[in-house]
């Protein structure tokens, strides 16, 4: 039988949508799963930190997600820790303020949203908008385990978000953009929601050169938050044309030989086109990949 995987340069929206809900709900799984069984103290046959934004299974050498949460550890749950599958830290970097209202896109386990509920006290309000139904059970389960009360999780996609235009102060994401199709449709739809003055406030992906067509065409480099990634100012440039002004791209971690070895670590050959193995994927990928800090505005007037 062939387990030959689509190549996602072929997918219409809806195909790539569907393959990356499909992957996001697995890792879901892999983390309720490991905490059901932690309940009940009995050995778990599956990773308790599951990683889509890397491509390892085990969260201790994938070198995108870890280490990015060790100060806020204590403030929220375990659950939400687990199921941290992103490439930086928004809530740090998105400078939170007490009553504001923020929006996570992509909120997967809520780790983000709880943190920022926090961030934005009780006279404040974090939504989180996911479209993997796992996700979103297992962020509402975090939730009540944290106690937070002022945090919503909404079903949906970032190309169509759910909340009426000018109704919030900040939008985080954390390695999700990335993954959009659409991304001129996702901006849009940033730039509806936020209020005049407010501030887009991102972490993601971001290529420092274009990728090779081959590497491009390996579905989990796609759905793993790398080959969907966009040039650092092709960013800019999109921001400003969905009517962000101060669009910049901060690089906060370049991903070198051995980071990108990690990442490919979990590859099976059928993910990788029959023209390009694993070690040519690596070097198309050397010096093209980084996590960012993604800023813009919405104009006040």
């Amino acid at each position: 039988m062939d387990t030959t995987l689509p190549d996602p340069t072929t997918l219409d929206a809806d195909e790539l949508r569907d393959a990356v809900r499909d992957r996001y709900a697995a890792a879901a799984r892999r983390t309720t799963d490991a905490l059901d069984d932690a309940s009940t103290s009995e050995p778990s046959s599956h990773c308790c930190g599951p990683s889509c934004c890397g491509g390892t299974t085990t969260d201790a050498i994938d070198p995108i997600s870890r280490d990015l949460y060790d100060d806020e550890a204590a403030q929220t749950s375990a659950g939400a820790l687990a199921a941290s599958l992103g490439c930086g830290n928004p809530t740090l970097l998105a400078d939170l303020r007490p009553g504001q209202t923020v929006l996570d896109l992509g909120s997967g386990g809520g780790l983000d949203v709880l943190l920022s509920a926090n961030r934005v006290g009780p006279t404040g309000r974090a939504y989180g908008l996911d479209m993997t139904p796992e996700m979103l059970d297992l962020a509402r389960r975090n939730q009540a385990e944290a106690g937070v009360e002022n945090a919503e999780f909404l079903q949906g996609t970032i190309e169509d978000v759910p909340l009426p235009p000018a109704s919030v102060d900040v939008i985080i994401s954390n390695c999700v953009i990335n993954l959009a199709a659409d991304k001129d449709a996702v901006l849009r739809e940033a730039h509806r929601v936020l209020s005049p003055g407010g501030r887009f406030a991102v972490s993601d992906i971001v290529l420092l050169r274009p990728l090779p067509e081959p590497a491009r065409r390996a579905m989990r480099l796609w759905t793993g938050c790398v080959a969907g990634a966009l040039l650092d100012t092709e960013y800019v440039d999109k921001l400003t044309d969905a009517g962000f002004t101060d669009a910049a791209v901060e690089i906060t971690r370049r991903y070198e030989h051995q980071d990108l070895l990690d990442l490919a670590a979990d590859l099976r050959p059928e993910e990788i086109p029959a023209d390009l193995g694993v070690e040519a994927v690596i070097e198309a990928m050397e010096g093209a990949v980084a996590s960012a800090f993604v800023r813009a505005t919405k104009p006040a007037g």
